[in-house]
């Protein structure tokens, strides 16, 4: 569909066709093999930039926002810090994760959740709307076993 019919043709990735990537060049990845949007009903908005670092999983209808409209002015996009994802984190299905926002390493975000403020310290689930620390994680594996 990608190709074919032209959605997400931007794209340098595979991309799922009922998903939306906007701006992928602001969007860095740690792994050539990983394709944000790849799940069915993604959106991802990185006017002011995604880090993604190895190993990060996202799952279906997730939403990062990296930019906010000004509330004077609906054309235009507030400045904010790029939205940081470290290494090993698991992003849950219908999550949203918005501006500024960083997630330390081996971060598990529960399904539905709301992300409004960072998580640096990373080895945590985090739930809810707000997400909130649910509670602590081991340290997660360098790499997955085969």
């Amino acid at each position: 569909m990608q190709k074919i019919l032209g959605f997400n043709r931007q794209v340098p990735w595979p991309v799922h066709f009922t998903s939306t990537v906007g701006c992928p060049e602001n969007i860095s990845r740690a792994r050539r093999d990983f394709a944000p949007g790849f799940m069915p009903g993604c959106y991802i908005q990185a006017i002011n930039g995604i880090r993604f670092g190895e190993g990060v999983r996202v799952g279906p209808r997730v939403m990062m926002i990296s930019a906010n409209h000004s509330l004077d002015n609906l054309e235009v996009h507030d400045q904010a810090p790029p939205i940081v994802i470290e290494s090993r984190c698991w992003i849950g299905a219908a999550s949203i994760i918005l501006p500024g926002v960083h997630l330390g390493e081996h971060t598990v975000v529960g399904a539905g959740s709301v992300v409004t403020k960072s998580f640096p310290e990373g080895n945590c689930l985090i739930v809810g709307n707000p997400a909130r620390v649910k509670r602590a994680l081991g340290a997660a594996p360098i790499s997955a076993p085969k």
